[in-house]
């Protein structure tokens, strides 16, 4: 469950993220997939800096939007004009 629970906050918090990111974003599934993956380097990055947001949902969606944002704007770096 933590799986599918990791997949489904990170696709809400790509889709988030391409709406707080004006221009940087990818379309919607491209921002849902990299929210997916922006999910995990958030989560990981919390874990390693030993940070706590906010606890539950909150935090979990928190984590995950500040990891789908910065994942969208590395990937934006790279994004042919």
């Amino acid at each position: 469950m933590g799986i599918l629970y990791t997949i489904l906050i990170g696709a809400l918090a790509g889709w988030l993220a391409g709406k707080i990111m004006k221009g940087g974003g990818f379309g919607a599934l491209k921002n849902i997939l990299l929210g997916i993956v922006g999910g995990f380097v958030g989560g990981w990055l919390f874990r390693t800096l030993n940070i706590s947001l906010f606890d539950g949902v909150l935090g979990d969606l928190t984590q995950g939007l500040i990891g789908a944002i910065a994942v969208l704007f590395i990937f934006g770096l790279f994004k042919k004009k």
